[in-house]
């Protein structure tokens, strides 16, 4: 169990179970590093919530369905290998299986073997999915921007992207 002591403004990690690790000084966030992570951790939180809500209403579509359905759009041919695909919407390959078993029942994709290598799997957007996935694109792109960006000029929006890719690198399309 861990707990914080206070050494001239400076809290002081320790393990309380007597263990080996030397004492390791940490910086508490200042008021501006406490708000600039609460603000991003919030704003993600409340605007995905939302146009989740939004896409599962208008389309019976969920967010990270939506998303599925969108990177395989934009791909070569509308496919992709599952490991490619699990790389570009971020999750886990378990939950990325049954995020596609749900999109393959409802018709919207479409899993094969390669020909090159029996394990591996081919995953592709159907028609009916990128039909789909164009309705949903218009649900979804009215509510970034009524949730996101149309809350922000063009200035805190360049601040913001500026801000993020400096953390990240900048935006790269896959």
């Amino acid at each position: 169990m861990q707990y914080l002591h206070m050494v001239k403004g400076e809290s002081t990690a320790r393990l309380q179970r007597g263990s080996p690790e030397p004492t390791t000084p940490i910086r508490r966030l200042t008021d501006a590093e406490m708000r600039a992570w609460q603000a991003l951790l919030h704003a993600h939180h409340d605007i995905t919530r939302t146009l989740d809500a939004e896409l599962r209403a208008e389309h019976a579509l969920s967010l990270d369905s939506y998303d599925v359905l969108l990177r395989l759009a934009r791909a070569p041919d509308r496919s992709l290998r599952m490991s490619q695909l699990a790389e570009r919407v971020l999750v886990p390959a378990s939950t990325l299986t049954r995020r596609v078993d749900r999109l393959e029942a409802d018709g919207l994709v479409e899993r094969r073997r390669t020909r090159d290598d029996s394990r591996a799997m081919i995953v592709s957007l159907t028609d009916p999915g990128l039909a789909r996935l164009r309705r949903a694109a218009r649900s979804h792109l009215r509510g970034i921007r009524e949730h996101f960006t149309g809350r922000l000029n063009n200035q805190q929006l360049e601040d913001v992207a500026g801000g993020l890719e400096i953390v990240t690198g900048p935006h790269r399309p896959h």
